[in-house]
């Protein structure tokens, strides 16, 4: 394997109880997170998570993403013919424009991509109205949401039913529907 895979396919945050996905395979494609909202008076533990652990993992989604699908505009090239310029991006070879995302061996392995295109879906265990608060707290977190760059889910404490966060409401929807559509 190579090092560069060991995040390559991210596709999905949950910050719930370890409990809700124990047991489950995840394929190493999800950032988890433990979380249990009834212990968070204030709300501070969720900002915590959402201002912190979820704006690193929507860079490195993000990275992978644009670098998987525009890798010429936001890929790094072959990691063989790079020279370090500065510590803030990469030549590839002698010259040409300066490149700051992935080398292509981070996200293909020669037949086919290793990170498959996907929007990143975070899934928080915690009540809507939680959430709304700390995204009004937080509008530049708000912002990677309402701007479709990230997709933000509410799970009910029964794990029954999730609801989608759309531009400052809540709608219903299927657990399937909303990863399929983040994904698209």
């Amino acid at each position: 394997m190579r090092p560069e895979w060991g995040l390559a396919g991210c596709r999905g945050f949950v910050a719930a109880p370890r409990a809700r996905t124990a047991g489950q395979d995840l394929d190493g494609t999800v950032f988890l997170h433990d979380y249990d909202w009834q212990l968070d008076a204030g709300a501070a533990t969720l900002e915590l998570i959402l201002s912190a652990p979820v704006v690193v993992a929507s860079w490195i989604a993000l990275q992978y993403h644009g670098s998987a699908i525009a890798p010429e505009t936001f890929g790094a090239g072959n990691k063989l013919l790079h020279n370090v310029v500065g510590g803030i991006g990469v030549l590839e070879g002698n010259g040409g424009p300066l490149r700051t995302g992935l080398p292509w061996q981070s996200v293909h392995d020669g037949q086919s991509l290793r990170h498959v295109p996907s929007r990143l879906v975070v899934a928080v265990d915690a009540p809507e109205e939680m959430i709304s608060r700390v995204l009004d707290r937080r509008p530049e977190v708000r912002a990677l949401f309402d701007n479709g760059w990230l997709t933000l889910l509410a799970l009910d404490s029964a794990g029954a039913g999730v609801r989608r966060y759309a531009g400052g409401t809540w709608v219903a929807g299927a657990l399937n529907e909303e990863v399929n559509r983040a994904a698209a």
